[in-house]
């Protein structure tokens, strides 16, 4: 096989008016990314030499967002739309002399892989004039069925309104997703029509003129749940279940423990390591990267944070963008830390929160601590050294610094440093005032 050079036409053009939304249809997300993002991602992955996203005039955000990930790729606008072969005839430019295999990819089917790519680029670099990507539905009624010869060769793709009843019973169907030989591609596109029952110019039109100039077309199969596109809030959960399914198995397959797979939830970029033990219901956001041997209980969610070796997360624990637990450090249930750095061994056990502060090593925070990091116009930082202990249900006022061993006695509100070794208490002193309680409760029942 040789290696021939590779370039993406990626159609984003649709007005994706099934999502009820303001919002164009490819920038709504699963795991965290858009899902024109994931085809972006899967085509750069082959290293293409050029790359297209096709939009319509109506969205021009969507052209802004793809040149955003990955300023190479060129922007070609669909105006009015007309199909996906006159949708591809507007990238033809891009390609100006470009040889080699042409990816036709679909910003709304966000699942297919490098892999599978790979194996359409490579029918192309084999000889084939196109390859089209397949697969098997459980109810294919509204796709495209791919025609064979008696030999099994590709001859047509026939589309389901203009389908006979003999080539409805056709099982194997169109995904859309096709490689196409660049010389092939800008000599013929121009011949495809839109004699049909749209009146649109249909891309997979191309099939059969190849078969008519006595080219070969080749198959590629993939997996329904691969080619799964996205045209409604419906099918845009449809495709969050198949994705988190995928991350699931991926992490339990790298080795992690998940308790309960199903109610657990990542983004796309989540790192998990090795022996890393994941209770039920718990989600990690974008940019969370969890060391190996941490355990991350019930109820927690992670979002922007990292957790250094054998760390403990949780139950009911929230960690926020800038979250930093290193090795052996503990956050317990109802804590929420926010651009923070957890110290080796530091303890942060229960209903406490957090923000814009550095715990040093072994330091322990007692319940219902704050670090008061906000004063209505700008965020202030809290420095607590390493083994202090604070008090149960203290307020540190920052910008504060409590020094390297040093006590802080509960209930106390701290406004200055405390220098280490030293104990700090700041409330008032306690005051009985003898009989007051049971005055009042007879003065309550005489009332009566």
């Amino acid at each position: 096989m040789t290696n021939i050079g590779i370039a993406a036409i990626i159609l984003a053009a649709g007005h994706g008016t099934r999502m009820k939304s303001a919002r164009p249809k490819v920038l709504h997300e699963i795991g965290a990314k858009a899902l024109i993002a994931h085809v972006i991602d899967a085509a750069r992955a082959l290293a293409p030499e050029r790359m297209v996203v096709v939009i319509g005039d109506h969205a021009p955000t969507v052209g802004d967002f793809a040149k955003s990930l990955a300023p190479m790729i060129t922007v070609a606008i669909q105006s009015p739309p007309k199909g996906t072969a006159h949708a591809v005839e507007q990238a033809l430019p891009a390609l100006d002399g470009f040889s080699g295999a042409v990816l036709v990819l679909y910003a709304d089917t966000p699942l297919v892989t490098p892999g599978t790519l790979r194996n359409l680029s490579d029918e192309i670099a084999n000889g084939a004039a196109v390859a089209v990507l397949g697969f098997t539905p459980d109810e294919p009624a509204s796709y495209g069925r791919l025609i064979r010869d008696s030999g099994g060769a590709l001859t047509s793709i026939i589309e389901a309104k203009d389908a006979s009843p003999a080539e409805l019973e056709i099982t194997l169907c169109n995904s859309g997703v096709m490689a196409i030989d660049a010389a092939f591609l800008k000599t013929r596109l121009r011949d495809i029509n839109n004699n049909n029952a749209k009146s649109e110019f249909y891309l997979t039109d191309i099939v059969a003129l190849a078969h008519a100039d006595g080219k070969r077309c080749a198959i590629a199969q993939a997996d329904a749940d691969e080619v799964h596109g996205v045209n409604s809030r419906v099918e845009l959960a449809q495709a969050e279940t198949i994705f988190q399914e995928r991350m699931r198995r991926k992490v339990m397959v790298d080795g992690a423990t998940l308790a309960d797979p199903s109610t657990v939830y990542f983004s796309h970029d989540t790192i998990i390591g090795e022996d890393v033990s994941i209770g039920p219901n718990v989600v990690f956001g974008p940019g969370v990267c969890i060391a190996d041997k941490v355990e991350i209980k019930a109820f927690s969610h992670l979002e922007g944070a990292k957790v250094a070796e054998s760390a403990v997360v949780g139950p009911f624990a929230r960690l926020r963008p800038g979250a930093n637990l290193q090795a052996n450090a503990k956050v317990g249930n109802f804590v929420e830390i926010k651009a923070a750095i957890i110290g080796d061994g530091a303890k942060v056990s229960h209903l406490t929160y957090i923000g814009d502060a550095e715990i040093g090593a072994g330091a322990n925070i007692g319940a219902g601590t704050i670090t008061c990091n906000y004063d209505g116009y700008a965020k202030h930082k809290t420095t607590i050294g390493k083994s202090a202990f604070i008090g149960s249900n203290t307020s540190l006022v920052a910008p504060v610094t409590i020094g390297d061993g040093a006590y802080v006695g509960s209930g106390s509100v701290i406004t200055k440093d405390v220098e280490g070794g030293d104990l700090a208490v700041a409330r008032s002193k306690q005051a009985a005032v003898k009989g007051w309680a049971a005055r009042l409760g007879k003065t309550r029942k005489n009332a009566k």
